[in-house]
């Protein structure tokens, strides 16, 4: 009998304390019988008929590609699925490398580009971008 009057007295405090919190919410107006289960809302402001709602242009990054043969070729094909910042942010990578990251983008990744303007674009980084050309302090 001992073990069970702590849980029952708990018990009882518990229930008095859940009516006294649901009698005090009642008083306040939060759970009047005609409004349970349902949920109130502000009105809408209403809005104003001579607003005039317009946005600017969003501003576009200035282009850092090395003036040369082949850079309208990058700003075209490169432009699909990465900006050119993306090719002045890469460490000078030789030659090789560059030509093997152009052919990676049109046979792995599926990049639609003219063999021609890969070429063009190929020659362009190799000019352009590769330790022995690329001056890093001038970007």
């Amino acid at each position: 009998m001992r073990t069970r009057l702590p849980v029952i007295f708990t018990g009882i405090c518990a229930a008095a304390i859940t009516a006294g919190v649901l009698y005090a919410q009642l008083k306040q107006g939060a759970y009047r019988p005609t409004e349970l289960g349902t949920m109130q809302q502000p009105m809408p402001a209403a809005l104003s008929t001579d607003g005039v709602y317009d946005v600017s242009a969003y501003p576009v990054p200035a282009l850092e590609l090395a003036p040369g043969e082949g850079r309208q070729e990058i700003q075209i094909y490169c432009n699909t699925c990465h900006g050119p910042r993306h090719i002045t942010m890469q460490p000078p990578l030789p030659a090789a490398t560059w030509e093997a990251e152009v052919n990676k983008m049109t046979k792995t990744f599926g990049a639609t580009i003219p063999d021609e303007s890969a070429k063009k674009i190929i020659q362009y980084l190799q000019a352009h971008y590769t330790p022995e050309t690329r001056n890093m302090g001038k970007r």
